[in-house]
């Protein structure tokens, strides 16, 4: 039998993992997006920096808020919402049946969508870990998590690149 704690720190190890590559994945990916929604993405500016930055702003105005929730309500009840919202944006986004400026909108809403769920699995990762880990142990497991964390820098040009000529 599994233990809890390894349960709680790969499943928030993986969603931290996904959140955080797709801060920046889109950026690499960029050209073939603008390209599938057949949009000049010089002479539609404002589209390009709300699908870039979209997500991080809503991630970041709703991080501490959503922390306080979860204290109130269950962090891993809110958590597991938080994945099930990130992966209902990720399939929209992948299925987004319009192009033009309707096309860049849709993207846009459900960036936002990604978003929310991100702060949810922000907000809640390190709280989980530390509810999971005996003291002595803390340190190690939160080590883990930032290594997932901090490896996106390396990994998101290759994934960025792959996913884009999908």
């Amino acid at each position: 039998m599994v233990q809890y704690k390894w349960v709680a720190l790969s499943n928030t190890t993986i969603g931290m993992l996904m959140a955080s590559i797709d801060m920046t994945i889109v950026l690499i990916a960029m050209p073939a997006i603008f390209n599938g929604i057949k949009i000049d993405p010089f002479s539609s500016f404002q589209y390009l920096l709300w699908i870039m930055f979209g997500y991080s702003i809503v991630t970041a105005t709703l991080l501490v808020t959503f922390g306080r929730l979860s204290d109130m309500f269950g962090r891993v009840k809110l958590y597991n919402l938080g994945f099930a919202i990130f992966t209902v944006g990720s399939i929209l986004l992948s299925v987004t049946p319009n192009t033009g400026h309707t096309g860049a909108i849709e993207l846009i809403v459900f960036r936002i969508v990604q978003g929310v769920g991100a702060a949810f699995l922000f907000s809640n990762s390190g709280a989980i870990i530390t509810d999971a880990f005996p003291e002595n142990e803390r340190g190690k497991s939160i080590r883990n998590k930032s290594i997932s964390f901090l490896s996106r820098l390396a990994h998101r040009t290759r994934f960025g690149r792959s996913l884009s000529c999908l």
